[in-house]
């Protein structure tokens, strides 16, 4: 079946798009969508089958995944995380919304959900109302990972069109929000009390220590 590209205003969200693209997510769907950085594509935390159709079109070991989650705030955090020192729970707070990934220690919930030995967790809460939007109204986060490009020069996709059309029959739903950014977010290991970046990306880390 062929997916559905959705146009969705990024600065005013339609609600009715968004539930829509809610009910494809409970459905088990996979869905495309912008973040503040690159295109992601993800699913429903929870829905097992879905998370291994996701790892399949990635072509990702489900046993070595090594993907983040999109929360709407840190409100549940404790949900998934364990032994988060204060001081790096203020530095998340003081950068998110924003272009970051912190990877944190897991909590016991995580390595059920997705059916792996993981310990750790990357925790992403993008400045972009519409993935934040989807999965407040899901209820729970959503797994994501970077929309990639074959090109020898850009290695994010940015187009949605572009990207639909490569994506069209392995999806449920791509959602446009305009074009994607070209840099990924930068990824700060929080594992051990001295904040590490793993990868530097579109946020400063210096801005927000």
């Amino acid at each position: 079946m062929k997916a559905k590209l959705v146009k969705i205003n990024s600065t005013n969200p339609q609600m009715n798009k968004i539930l829509e693209v809610v009910e494809v997510l409970r459905r088990g769907g996979i869905i495309i969508y912008p973040t503040d950085t690159v295109y992601g594509i993800g699913c429903d935390i929870h829905n097992q089958k879905a998370v291994e159709r996701l790892c399949q079109i990635k072509n990702i070991n489900p046993q070595k995944i090594n993907l983040s989650f999109i929360c709407y705030d840190l409100s549940h955090i404790s949900e998934y995380t364990r032994n988060l020192p204060t001081h790096i729970f203020k530095i998340m707070k003081k950068a998110l919304p924003g272009p970051f990934t912190f990877i944190l220690n897991a909590s016991g919930k995580v390595p059920k959900i997705l059916h792996t030995k993981k310990n750790t967790v990357g925790i992403r809460v993008p400045d972009n109302a519409i993935p934040r939007l989807i999965v407040k109204e899901l209820g729970n986060p959503i797994i994501t990972t970077s929309i990639k490009d074959e090109d020898a020069i850009l290695e994010y996709s940015t187009d949605p069109e572009l990207i639909y059309e490569k994506y069209k029959g392995l999806v449920d739903i791509v959602i446009d929000g305009g074009l994607g950014n070209l840099e990924a977010s930068t990824i700060v290991d929080c594992t051990n009390d001295d904040p590490e970046i793993i990868r530097e990306g579109l946020g400063k880390i210096e801005e927000v220590l």
